[in-house]
């Protein structure tokens, strides 16, 4: 069955609302930390514990798409995400959130079972424009979040956006079942063979290597930037409210926007020419922060920058991996996602750890150092592609 541009932009709309649930937390740390009487860097790690959650979902739950049928398993765990979500409303202590937080990420790992869905009903010469309109909602799906969150967080409380999320998920289970296509799984082996494989996968594979290891780079710059300026923009000069924090998502959607542009150039030219760009837009982007901490005009920019590059190196990489072997596409992407939300949690864990000793100055030099590992891989790698 091929894909209609009714089921590309439902698919977009759900990838972009359900990975959305691993970050409405963000902007809401301030709020948490003073209702429960918590350090910053104590509330901070609720955003660590629901990526390695996210983590834990992509390494065990999404190599399953190429054993069970993706339709089905996509409504069931979006469906554990509102009961997690749920629960996380009604938390009565920080430990109590992160161990939510934890069971959010494992059940959000939906839009990494509908990407190689996507890409299985699609035909080779545009799926990286099809791939690229779907992680166009993947990633405004993660900025606006922290938007809704902030305003949310301000006026209702952090709760409250929980249980609005929670409301979310399940209206997108009800939409999943009536406009996404069921696929016919390839796998027929064990449970045990299907993550046996996965190593296989690593090991034969050097472009899954390669585009693995360069995009837990960059996510870790990502998770480092967005869990420690909520820390930047809430203190002096600027003092900004959850809601004025979670406006900053805005910003960031116009990068997020340019995914469909970037997935045409990987379908008509090499991948790898938007990758390099990606990474000097990231180098751009910190080199901002560094120098405008200070000027919020200078921030803005400087997330857009950012945004643009994580965007470009992302939907290329995932392109390249996807026209390895078509029988293993979700294999393929639980080892690529998995790398890169594990890059995620560790810049965050990193960036929170830095923050507590060289405050902003230390998140932009980690961060640009592991923009500068990412771009090490990229050049070693070069002349063999």
């Amino acid at each position: 069955m091929a894909l209609s541009k009714w089921n590309i932009m439902m698919m977009a709309l759900c990838t972009g609302l359900i990975v959305a649930n691993i970050y409405y937390s963000q902007p809401l740390l301030v709020l948490i930390s003073e209702e429960f009487g918590v350090s910053e860097s104590n509330a901070g790690q609720i955003t660590f514990f629901t990526q390695i959650g996210y983590a834990l979902g992509l390494f065990f739950c999404v190599p399953l798409g190429d054993k069970l049928e993706r339709k089905s398993q996509i409504i069931v765990m979006t469906l554990i995400a509102m009961l997690a979500l749920t629960a996380a409303g009604f938390s009565q202590n920080v430990t109590m959130l992160k161990v939510t937080g934890l069971l959010i990420g494992f059940a959000s790992v939906s839009p990494q079972l509908i990407l190689p869905l996507a890409a299985h009903l699609t035909d080779p010469s545009s799926r990286g424009k099809v791939i690229g309109t779907i992680m166009s909602g993947l990633l405004v799906g993660i900025l606006l979040s922290r938007t809704l969150s902030g305003v949310v967080g301000h006026h209702l409380g952090w709760r409250a956006m929980f249980w609005i999320a929670a409301g979310i998920s399940g209206v997108l289970a009800l939409i999943m079942m009536i406009s996404f296509p069921r696929s016919q799984p390839h796998f027929a082996g064990t449970y045990g063979d299907l993550m046996k494989s996965l190593f296989t996968l690593i090991k034969e594979q050097p472009m899954l290597r390669e585009a693995s290891a360069i995009n837990a780079c960059c996510f870790g710059m990502f998770g480092m930037f967005w869990t420690t300026v909520v820390f930047l923009l809430s203190d002096k000069p600027f003092s900004y409210t959850s809601e004025q924090i979670g406006f900053m998502g805005l910003a960031a959607a116009a990068g997020a926007l340019g995914a469909p542009l970037i997935g045409r150039i990987a379908d008509k030219k090499n991948p790898r020419i938007a990758i390099g760009y990606g990474i000097i837009c990231l180098f751009i982007g910190y080199f901002l922060f560094y120098v405008f901490q200070a000027n919020i005009i200078g921030i803005i920019i400087g997330i857009i920058a950012i945004d643009l590059g994580l965007q470009g190196i992302h939907v290329s990489n995932q392109t390249r991996i996807y026209a390895l072997l078509p029988e293993a596409r979700n294999r393929l992407n639980t080892v690529f996602v998995t790398a890169s939300f594990i890059g995620t949690s560790l810049g965050s864990g990193i960036g929170l750890w830095v923050w507590s000793f060289a405050k902003w100055n230390g998140v932009c030099i980690a961060g640009t150092t592991l923009i500068t590992i990412a771009l090490v891989i990229y050049l070693a790698t070069y002349k063999k592609k």
